[in-house]
């Protein structure tokens, strides 16, 4: 759907909730800009959008949630692609969606789909927090839009501490699931990974002015965002060589759980083997055997294998595999 279509002019929101035909109008006519956000679009939503302001194919077109983060165009008109990302606590695991934002003369197009991408928060950090920043003209909502991501990869790299923080607890405890779900965090934490450091770069490409014209106090603000991006990503950088860590961990101590079982199976075959060895020389089937008519012979047996059993014992708890 058609979230909203908003039109600035001279730093103030003038006009909401206008048409398509409308919004395109005042953007080739130079006033001021428009913004058009869509959440979820339809195909016919987008061929509408595209033939208002006529763009191509490419700059509408759907790539879904893996879309890879990156720009593309020409200065002054072109998109930047970029993922967002949330924690979904109650299945315990990293939500992705596809965020694009093209840019061109006198208007922003926002589309988003998946929930972490809803440009509402985007809207509101630009029209109550820094409407200041509206007379830089369309590049105020490329802003908008990145700060929202990058505020929006923070709890998700929480997140992941505390899932680093459960695993710790799981492979020391001996947790026989630790396995599977060390690499299920790691996997997720590659993919979000993924969508912090590639959109440094395409970031960096917009900050000097390959997309739009940057004015020097909206440089300020995008700068910031790269910062918090390169912090998070330098976050979760660590966090993936502690995760490998843990894996590595997780693995040595099931190693060293199943040298102990092996010892513990060992020691036990040696005690049972003696009385075993000493049973079968006297039950063999031969007609002259002087033990066999001994009146002690039995209990001396006996008492022969509980002493072996014993010693044994003793030596195997001695050398710590019982």
């Amino acid at each position: 759907m058609i979230a909203y279509t908003v039109h600035y002019k001279a730093g103030k929101r003038l006009e909401t909730d206008i048409s398509l035909e409308r919004a395109a109008e005042l953007a080739r006519g130079g006033d001021g800009f428009v913004w058009v956000a869509l959440r979820e679009p339809s195909r016919g939503e987008l061929r509408d959008v595209g033939r208002a302001f006529d763009l191509s194919a490419l700059g509408v077109e759907d790539e879904g949630a893996r879309t890879r983060p990156r720009l593309e165009g020409i200065k002054g008109r072109g998109f930047l692609a970029m993922r967002g990302a949330r924690y979904d606590e109650s299945r315990a695991r990293i939500e992705f969606s596809e965020i694009r934002v093209l840019v061109g003369s006198g208007y922003a197009i926002s589309k988003a789909r998946g929930d972490p991408g809803h440009p509402a928060g985007a809207r509101e950090r630009l029209e109550e927090l820094h409407p200041d920043l509206i007379g830089a003209g369309p590049g105020a909502v490329v802003w908008a839009i990145l700060d929202q991501v990058a505020d929006g990869y923070e709890p998700v790299a929480s997140a992941i501490d505390d899932g680093i923080e459960r695993l710790e607890q799981q492979v020391f405890s001996g947790d026989g699931q630790a396995t599977q779900a060390t690499y299920f965090l790691t996997r997720e934490t590659i993919e979000f990974h993924r969508a912090v450091a590639l959109l440094l770069n395409p970031l960096d490409s917009v900050v000097e002015g390959e997309l739009i014209e940057v004015p020097e106090r909206l440089e300020r603000f995008l700068r910031d965002v790269s910062s918090h991006l390169r912090r998070i990503d330098e976050q979760v950088s660590a966090q993936r060589e502690v995760l490998s860590g843990i894996l590595d961990a997780n693995l040595a101590l099931i190693s060293v759980r199943q040298n102990d079982v092996v010892q513990k199976i060992s020691a036990w075959a040696a005690i049972i083997a003696v009385p075993t060895f000493l049973a079968s020389i006297w039950g063999m089937n031969f007609t002259h055997m002087p033990e066999l008519h001994l009146i002690l012979g039995y209990p001396l047996a006996l008492l022969l294998m509980l002493v072996a059993i014993a010693v044994l014992y003793r030596f195997f708890r001695h050398i710590n595999w019982l």
